[in-house]
């Protein structure tokens, strides 16, 4: 088949071609332009994510540290509770007399009270204190002057309370005798 061209029909199809043309170009800017909008939202989505679970992180990490502290306040809780208990039964029974009690004393200050010595001896290896620490009187010397020091309490009758079990001499006063 043969085909005869003429210059209007030239010219009809460059034109037309050069319409598609600027149509294919403008279709391809909407195009880039819905892409780059496609973009900026999967950066900021992807960045509004990584924060998210930036946020879930610390707070995971907040979380955990609360319930830590939490235990650790319900069993010194516990602990107290125990020891106001036994104190209480020691207190009903009524036969104090000739009965002692320990206490374990940190710089001075009483930390726990304690039925036996072997009680809180046992204990104050929980304290960072090793097992096999020679255990002397404090004697002399202020209780503050250790970091961890046992005394023993006995009850006394007249003062109807416990006092130490060993009292240091008192010093004269002003030299006297």
């Amino acid at each position: 088949m043969i085909r005869i061209v003429t210059a209007i029909r030239l010219a009809r199809l460059e034109e037309e071609a050069d319409q598609a043309r600027t149509r294919a170009r403008e279709i391809q800017a909407q195009a880039d332009a819905a892409w780059g909008g496609h973009v900026r939202e999967l950066y900021a989505v992807t960045d509004r994510a990584e924060r998210a679970e930036a946020l879930t992180s610390e707070v995971g990490v907040l979380l955990s540290g609360a319930l830590a502290e939490l235990s650790e306040a319900q069993q010194e809780l516990l602990r107290k509770d125990i020891e106001i208990r036994w104190l209480r039964e020691v207190l009903e029974s009524g036969v104090l007399v000739g009965r002692s009690l320990t206490v374990l004393m940190h710089y001075g200050e009483p930390h726990t009270v304690y039925a036996a010595r072997e009680d809180a001896l046992a204990d104050t290896a929980t304290h960072g204190v090793s097992a096999s620490t020679a255990w002397v009187p404090c004697g002399e010397r202020p209780a503050s002057a250790s970091t961890w020091c046992v005394a023993a309490f006995i009850y006394d009758a007249d003062c109807k309370g416990y006092r130490r079990a060993f009292m240091p001499v008192p010093e004269p006063v002003g030299g006297a005798a």
